[in-house]
């Protein structure tokens, strides 16, 4: 059974999972708001084996359809939006129009547009199932270490979930900086009345306790079934990662090191193909994709797989060709593009264009459909935060050599690096954006690096691109609140500048 809301779930609403559990069945029923949702959050919530429901209908949410939008899959809606708005990730045709003006930097500047609804829904979705978990978990029956196992995933999601949309809706956080800005709502609890948006500092300052609490829950917590559920290794991968944002190098570096200790780098054989299974050594955490449950077009794989989507088929996903330029010769992602656009050994979809600088990262052994799992945390990752936080405070050598560990693992040639200073980082940079192209980081670094976006010189289409260049700073870096949170809310939820 999955317990779950697929409903934008706004601040005045509640943002709280109405905790209807058919348990007769595993059939997704439309959750209702009714007298009758104390009785069943109780019943939800009466003991572990049934909550443990409740954290799975949020696993599934990671991979569901939202609304009607074909385009946001759970969470690889927001990976792809990532992508397409920075520079490193092209669009080669227009397909079938799905991302074009998003690509343009359109949609998430108009209030009315699906980029925010899903954004901003999807995210307080999740973090209202997560609050009904946690306020309600410790009253149930069951092994404490299954108490805690349940509500360290639920505090991980909800971190995460503010995480995600402090990104967004915020300013750029700055270390010893102002950082009064308006963020987002911060809600820990059912709500009936409109909520004002929090600062951005208040809202890291929620999103790390959050974190610092899962992480002590899970060190007294039953063990993961599967890579799908959260776990002490995720929750501390997490907090590299806000670490990283709010440029907390030390605390960056120290929790990337003890998230990645238990999993092993991709052999170069592994590297090709392995993408889209869970099988993958370096998955910390990832969906695991059942057969039974399908996701046809709005799966990550019918935009940025070989899944025969009229998306794939007409714009098949590139990598920059000045990025591409700086992979050495010898290392084995130079492999994941083609940069003639003819290599026949390259997958398309079915009846699918080939194009130069083609990627086959994410290429599924079965393209008859989209059932690939999806990734969101990988050991990988974590070397490069590790090494990048080393080298902005200061421990050039450990950095050096954390960067060594993953960059002779992909290339045998590579050697110890003589870089120092902001070479040295760029180095680290330049390895992130070629490890991580396509998992739905651009956007977010290049705002929380304070960097403009630059399309220049590469190979972006100026007619599917339009804009090449967005300075620092500017206003554009963030999303708008979808309008019908302002309407609903009366004005109490304001509207970023526009």
């Amino acid at each position: 059974m999955k317990i779950f809301n697929r409903k934008l779930q706004y601040p005045i609403l509640g943002t709280v999972l109405t905790a209807v559990l058919f348990l007769s069945g595993c059939k997704k029923e439309a959750l209702q708001k009714d007298p009758s949702d104390k009785i069943n959050t109780e019943v939800v919530f009466a003991s572990t084996e049934n909550a443990f429901s409740a954290i799975n209908g949020m696993h599934r949410l990671m991979y569901s359809q939202w609304y009607s939008n074909q385009a946001a899959g759970g969470q690889s809606g927001n990976m792809i939006y990532m992508e397409v708005l920075g520079d490193d990730f092209v669009m080669t045709g227009a397909a079938n129009g799905w991302f074009n003006s998003e690509y343009k930097w359109i949609s998430h500047r108009d209030a009315n547009s699906s980029i925010n609804q899903y954004n901003y829904g999807f995210y307080y979705a999740l973090i209202g199932n997560a609050n009904q978990i946690i306020n309600n978990i410790d009253g149930a029956a069951g092994p404490e270490e299954d108490k805690n196992f349940i509500k360290g995933q639920a505090l991980s999601y909800r971190a995460w979930g503010y995480y995600q949309m402090i990104q967004l809706f915020g300013k750029r956080y700055v270390k010893g900086g102002n950082n009064s800005g308006l963020g987002v709502s911060i809600i820990l609890d059912k709500s009936t009345t409109a909520v004002e948006r929090n600062t951005v500092e208040e809202v890291y300052t929620q999103i790390n306790k959050d974190l610092d609490d899962a992480i002590a829950l899970f060190a007294n917590a039953s063990g993961r079934p599967d890579v799908s559920h959260l776990n002490i290794d995720v929750a501390k991968g997490l907090k590299a990662r806000v670490a990283l944002t709010q440029q907390d190098y030390v605390t960056a570096a120290k929790f990337a090191k003890e998230a990645r200790a238990d999993y092993d780098l991709m052999t170069n054989a592994q590297y090709i193909g392995s993408f889209t299974t869970s099988a993958n050594p370096e998955w910390i955490w990832g969906i695991r994709h059942r057969e039974d449950q399908p996701t046809y077009f709005y799966s990550f794989y019918a935009y940025v797989g070989n899944f025969s989507s009229t998306n794939t088929r007409g714009n098949p996903k590139a990598i920059n060709s000045l990025l591409y330029d700086k992979i050495s010769d010898t290392d084995v992602r130079k492999r994941v593009w083609d940069p003639t656009g003819a290599d026949k050994t390259f997958p398309v979809a079915a009846s699918g264009v080939r194009m130069p600088y083609m990627t086959r990262k994410f290429t599924l052994t079965n393209p008859g459909n989209s059932n690939g799992d999806l990734m969101f945390m990988r050991a990988a990752e974590m070397y490069l935060i590790e090494a990048e936080a080393l080298a902005r405070s200061g421990s050039e050598a450990a950095a050096k050599d954390v960067l060594l560990e993953l960059a002779e693992n992909r290339d045998p040639d590579y050697v110890l690096s003589t870089n120092t200073g902001a070479s040295l980082i760029e180095e680290i940079l330049t390895q992130r954006r070629v490890e991580l192209w396509g998992e739905g980081f651009r956007f977010y670094d290049l705002k929380r690096l304070n960097l403009p976006l630059d399309r220049n010189g590469a190979n972006h289409i100026a007619s599917l691109a339009v804009e090449f260049s967005i300075p620092a700073g500017d206003k554009r870096w963030e999303f708008l609140i979808p309008q019908g949170e302002i309407d609903r809310t009366l004005g109490v939820v304001v509207q970023n500048p526009l």
